[in-house]
This record gives C-alpha cells, sequence and structure tokens, in this order.
C-alpha cells in the first residue's frame, strides 16, 4: 500500500540485531506531530515490520491515547483476553499482569480472534531498571527458518486454542466477552466461531481453530502468525506447569494449544519454535518515553523479565479481518 505524506522525510536507523530506531527532537506537541508524520511512520512501519521512536517525551496515559489515536483512528477494545489489563482510557491498556521474571514468549497478538489488531502501539511511561525489553522477530523469517514438514503440517491443519475459565487464574468471563450473561456468552462464541461447554460446575470450556500461516494483507507474503509456543503448557515454568496440572488437571488448564487435528503438541516442537523465535529477536531496551509501532500481522513481539518498576502502555489498532484465517470447525 502506497502511502503519500507533506512532512519531511524520516532518518530511520537500521541495524541487523535490533528494530529499526528513529530519534526525533521534538519541539512540538506529540500528538500533533504524530498528526503530521502519521503516513511516513505507518510507511516505515509496513517496510521494516516495527519502528521505535524515541525523544516524543511520553509522560502519562493522556499523552499518549492522543498519540496512539492520531497513528491509529479509533483503538480496539480488547476481547478474548487470557489475563486482566488495567484500562487507562478508550483502547489505551496497561501491559497484561504477568509476573516479572517470566517471560512472556513471542507472539502475535489475538491472533486467535475473527478480527486482529494490524498494529500494535507501545508506550513506556517508566523504563525498568534491568533488561523487560519489548522485543520483536520477523514472521516471514521465523516460517522459512522452521523445519519444512512441521511448518506444513501447521499450514495444512492450523492451530487450535482451548480455554477453561475459572475464578482465579487468568480473564474472567466479563474481561473476555464484555459480558458474564452466558446467552451473551453464547451469542459471542457462535459469531465468533468458538466452540463452547458449559461444565457441571457452571465454567466454561472454549475451542477454537485458527489458521497458523496467513498471507499478509498489504504485502501478501505469508507470515507465521500464531500464539502456539506462546499459550502451550510447555512454555509455562515447569513449577507453574506442574501446579496447574495438579489443580486443575491436564485438559483443564486454564489455557492451552494443540495441532488443528485436536492432537497435541510435543513439549520438543515448543521449545523448537521459542529457539527459532530467539535466533531471529531484535530488542532495544526501552527508555522512558519511547513509542515502540509493531506490525502485528508481519512481526511477533515479547515481553522480557526485567527488574525495577516498568510501565508500558498498549493500544490496539487497524482491525483486520484476514481470508486466511479462519477455518470453520467443520473442516477438522
Amino acid at each position: 500500500m502506497p502511502f503519500s505524506s507533506l512532512a519531511p522525510p524520516l532518518d530511520v536507523e537500521l541495524r541487523p540485531d535490533r528494530p529499526a530506531l528513529l530519534r526525533v527532537d521534538l519541539r512540538a506537541d506529540a500528538a500533533s506531530w504524530a498528526a503530521e508524520y502519521r503516513e511516513a511512520l505507518r510507511a516505515q512501519v509496513t517496510e521494516h515490520g516495527a519502528l521505535v521512536v524515541r525523544g516524543l517525551g511520553l509522560r502519562d496515559a493522556g499523552q499518549v491515547g492522543a498519540v496512539f489515536n492520531r497513528l491509529a483512528g479509533p483503538l480496539m477494545t480488547e476481547r478474548e483476553a487470557f489475563a486482566p489489563r488495567e484500562v487507562h482510557g478508550p483502547g489505551v491498556y496497561a501491559s497484561t499482569t504477568w509476573p516479572a521474571n517470566q517471560p512472556m514468549c513471542m507472539h502475535h497478538e489475538l491472533s486467535y480472534t475473527r478480527e486482529v489488531p494490524g498494529l500494535m502501539l507501545f508506550a513506556c511511561l517508566t523504563a525498568p531498571e534491568q533488561d523487560g525489553a519489548t522485543a520483536v522477530a520477523d514472521a516471514e523469517e521465523i516460517l522459512q527458518a522452521l523445519p519444512t514438514a512441521l511448518a506444513e503440517r501447521f499450514e495444512r491443519e492450523g492451530w487450535m486454542l482451548t480455554r477453561s475459565y475459572n475464578d482465579e487464574i487468568g480473564a474472567s468471563l466479563e474481561e473476555s466477552f464484555g459480558t458474564d450473561d452466558r446467552a451473551g456468552i453464547e451469542r459471542y462464541c457462535r459469531d465468533k466461531g468458538i466452540d463452547f461447554t458449559w461444565q457441571a460446575d457452571g465454567s466454561l470450556r472454549t475451542e477454537q481453530r485458527r489458521s497458523a500461516v496467513v498471507r499478509h494483507p498489504v504485502t501478501g507474503r505469508r507470515c507465521w502468525f500464531n500464539q502456539i509456543a506462546f499459550l502451550n503448557e510447555w512454555t509455562l515454568a515447569p513449577e507453574v506447569r506442574e501446579y496447574l496440572v495438579d489443580e486443575y488437571g491436564a485438559d483443564g488448564l486454564p489455557f492451552n494449544t494443540r495441532y488443528g487435528d485436536g492432537s497435541p503438541i510435543g513439549e520438543d516442537v515448543v521449545q523448537l519454535l521459542n529457539t527459532t523465535y530467539e535466533a531471529h529477536t531484535r530488542r532495544e531496551p526501552w527508555q522512558a518515553g519511547d513509542l515502540l509501532l509493531v506490525d502485528n500481522i508481519r512481526t511477533a513481539h515479547s515481553r522480557e523479565p526485567f527488574t525495577g518498576e516498568r510501565q508500558v502502555l498498549v493500544g490496539m489498532g487497524e482491525p483486520r479481518r484476514l481470508a486466511d484465517h479462519h477455518p470453520e470447525a467443520s473442516e477438522r
């Protein structure tokens, strides 16, 4: 998709082991600057997959929300969240609640939903003392690097996400579906291609099958696009997995992933996926005031462990319904 802008061209730094970086010496309001350079910034994200903008001096949620809206238009309301988030304004969220000493491995945000964010926006208000980067990895490179037989199986079958909702771990029904009304949840699931079962204790179990490989809506290139490794039991820390299996049983984990035909994914496969991600990871340590823009379809992102306080706000924009992302349950 071509972009045109009357704004001066951007002088972006390209480095092999880090995301593209733009340094600005801002002498105007950050939201006004974002509006002026929107098309040029989006062109850079399309070209490079991710872009760090340094020098905007982002300081509070109101300013961040204004910048996000100038760049992405109306922000998405998160649905089907796997963990709760603090809301800082319409479509502006805190990072997902997750232990600071545990990584959130590479994934594409909400890749299991019918309507996925095309653009992820991150803003750092407080940088951690150490580590804690929001790292990125190119989904085209990941697909090319995976063993052919494995990639072809996932491309042929897709992947399945299973969820078991409970009151102790993960997002609540209302946080995930926007309501805790049973009829409303059932309507949502039918509309979004989610199989659901109400358990004897009143809890909800869901399954949804999605494509693991999609074509980018702008470039047409094939991308590894999913959360197979991130939401799989074998990515959890061993002590966490052991506790959850003991507490809820192997089939009652809060979330897990399978091959599209429903068969389990082995620990070796999950380790291979995470190792491949790591080999293609690019990271830039956060500085307070930074903005990070990520093409959510072309580029996976992660959150690395950290020490100290870390405050990163998140927005999701440019919703996409990918034509090749929603195989029907009847195809299994």
